[in-house]
């Protein structure tokens, strides 16, 4: 795919508030389709992203009803909410990035989709992208599969290729609020880029290169 090019759908799985690299793949597709009748995988961002604390990477996870090890379509996960597993993640974001320059800005916003409460995974995952995308002034419709198909043309697959702790070349680097401690983190959640960069984070993914500003 050359710099300007465009393949018009990108085909990934559910993923929980994607990392910084689901995006800059999503920006290069003027479509998006979500794989919604695999089977759940573990160790993936299906169910958790990751952010920065003052110690390094912190991950942020989506309990299951049936636990991490279950083989259930992904239509059908359902979000365990014995736990307040909401308030303990926005607890966390607070915590990580009430010094950063932008969260001020989302806050009250992102509260409020904490607060409302969610049965599948599927339907939290989608108010979560779709939350970034408002941010990030991304308009990107939404289609999903309707059946399983193993090998797919006419669409960028893009299933199990972003992976936590992939190696991903040419992520955009940005001013972190702990990098003075850690060093910059790579492929952090896209809530990392708009806390810290804000309006400015559609340019830092299209740049794909550090923040010069």
């Amino acid at each position: 795919m050359t710099e300007n090019a465009k393949s018009e759908v990108l085909l990934i799985e559910s993923q929980y508030f994607p990392p910084i690299n689901a995006y800059k793949t999503l920006i290069k597709h003027d479509i998006l389709q979500i794989e919604k009748y695999e089977h759940y995988q573990k160790l993936s961002y299906r169910n958790r992203c990751y952010v920065a604390g003052p110690n390094g990477r912190m991950i942020l996870s989506v309990p299951l009803a049936r636990g991490k090890n279950q083989r259930t379509v992904m239509k059908d996960v359902r979000i365990s909410n014995e736990e307040k597993w909401q308030a303990l993640h926005w607890k966390t974001l607070v915590s990580a990035y009430r010094r950063s320059p932008w969260f001020e800005y989302y806050e009250a916003d992102l509260e409020v989709l904490f607060e409302k409460p969610f049965d599948f995974l599927l339907d939290w995952n989608l108010a979560c992208f779709e939350w970034a995308n408002s941010k990030l002034g991304l308009i990107m419709p939404v289609t999903f599969t309707d059946s399983y198909q193993k090998d797919v043309t006419g669409v960028t697959d893009a299933r199990e290729t972003i992976l936590p702790g992939a190696v991903s070349p040419g992520e955009p680097e940005y001013t972190q609020v702990f990098q003075d401690r850690t060093g910059f983190i790579p492929d952090l959640s896209i809530l990392d880029l708009l806390f810290c960069e804000g309006k400015q984070a559609m340019e830092i993914l299209k740049r794909g290169g550090a923040n010069t500003k």
